[in-house]
């Protein structure tokens, strides 16, 4: 193959642990032998955010906004064991959770289906997207720890001075904690359009789901704004197109979903949508064959794989041993962002690329070649587990024809 010269740049944040070895050895086996890679580099690793005083998240993230496509390696949130491990000079938000606010977009996650990987629920045929609002609750809150004897007030301070004041408890009995959270009218209403867009360009039912009987304003608030948009934007084009959105309590439709054939996008705030793509992705084989695209309204996206940084393999691997990592997730958020670079760009050669990349990689599987997380839940004859680099060198064997 002639090497393919990238237009325009991809804004590339590159992670931790295992999943940053992925990246060099994706880099150098998948994609510089095809395609000269043009990239705004960005070190999204521990260390760097260290040294920057975690500076280079926002800097990346201003990046993706401005270039309109990035691709994103797994990071490391550091807790209380990993700040003595790193010693960090503090214990810095998820990376992920700061790109996500500053693009205030919606993330969308779907299986990458495997014929040899059968779903662990048996009635699903298809794959169910998840759309996680990408903004605000847990993951904007802010925590307090409450002494005995306090009293914890919720106060709204209006631009002219006025005060409404909610108790939230009276500690007089014992201390314990408290928590604040919050989102934005405009957030959620760019998260409604997100979902109801990704819908009808997927020709699939839209469900979305909360809590509105417990949280009587908080998530009263999303299905209203849902509602409203639905109703006034989004009826007669969901007719049109024979596809259905409707709302039901989250419960109800985490057993509605067990049942369900599948091929439909299911819309979680933003805690459910983080939980229920894990499931979701488990049940369908394996966290590390899910895409994930962070949209923004301004049309910017970020690719990224749905998994974590891979810790327990990478201990494995400073101790010289050769792991069996799937690498599927990481291929396929550089293939994204390749596509998406190439729509804009009107750049056919970069589009056949990314399509030839996953239809490589889905096929070296089929064929039996795989790592051995998958061939471990694979049927079929002639599975062969193999390592990181033998398979990804498969891959480049399939791509080569």
């Amino acid at each position: 193959m002639t090497k393919i010269i990238m237009k325009n740049p991809i804004v590339e944040m590159d992670g931790d642990e295992m999943t940053r070895i992925l990246w060099q050895n994706i880099k150098d086996t998948l994609l510089q032998p095809f395609v000269e890679l043009n990239t705004f580099y960005f070190d999204l690793g521990l260390p760097n955010r260290d040294a920057t005083d975690d500076a280079v998240t926002m800097e990346a993230a201003r990046a993706a906004m401005e270039v309109g496509v990035s691709v994103k390696c797994a990071t490391i949130t550091p807790n209380a064991a990993r700040m003595s491990e790193y010693n960090l000079k503090e214990m810095y938000k998820s990376p992920n959770a700061t790109i996500r606010a500053h693009m205030d977009g919606t993330v969308f996650r779907a299986p990458i289906m495997i014929k040899r990987i059968p779903a662990a629920v048996r009635s699903w045929e298809g794959p169910i997207t998840i759309a996680r609002h990408a903004y605000g609750d847990i993951y904007k809150a802010v925590e307090a720890i409450v002494p005995k004897g306090a009293t914890a007030n919720l106060v709204v301070r209006d631009q002219d001075g006025g005060t409404q004041e909610y108790p939230v408890h009276d500690f007089a009995k014992g201390g314990g904690v408290v928590l604040g959270m919050h989102n934005t009218d405009a957030s959620i209403d760019s998260f409604a359009r997100a979902c109801f867009e990704y819908a009808l360009s997927t020709g699939q039912d839209l469900w979305f789901a909360t809590k509105d009987t417990i949280s009587k304003v908080y998530d009263d608030r999303f299905l209203q704004a849902f509602a409203a948009m639905f109703e006034a934007e989004y009826k007669d084009k969901f007719a049109a197109a024979g596809i259905e959105y409707f709302y039901t309590l989250i419960d109800d439709a985490v057993s509605r979903v067990i049942r369900s054939k599948g091929n439909f996008i299911w819309a979680c705030k933003n805690y459910d949508g983080d939980v229920m793509s894990d499931m979701v992705a488990t049940a369908f084989g394996s966290l590390s064959m899910m895409s994930s695209v962070l949209v923004s309204p301004s049309g910017a996206m970020e690719f990224e794989a749905a998994h974590g940084t891979v810790t327990r393999h990478y201990y494995r691997y400073l101790k010289g041993e050769t792991p069996s990592t799937n690498p599927v997730a990481t291929i396929f958020a550089w293939s994204g962002a390749l596509r998406r670079r190439g729509e804009l760009d009107d750049q056919d050669e970069l589009m056949k690329f990314a399509d030839l990349l996953e239809r490589a990689t889905t096929e070296t599987i089929e064929g039996g070649i795989m790592t051995g997380d998958l061939a471990g839940i694979a049927t079929g004859n002639g599975i062969r587990s193999v390592n990181t680099q033998e398979f990804l060198e498969a891959i480049a064997a399939r791509m080569r024809g």
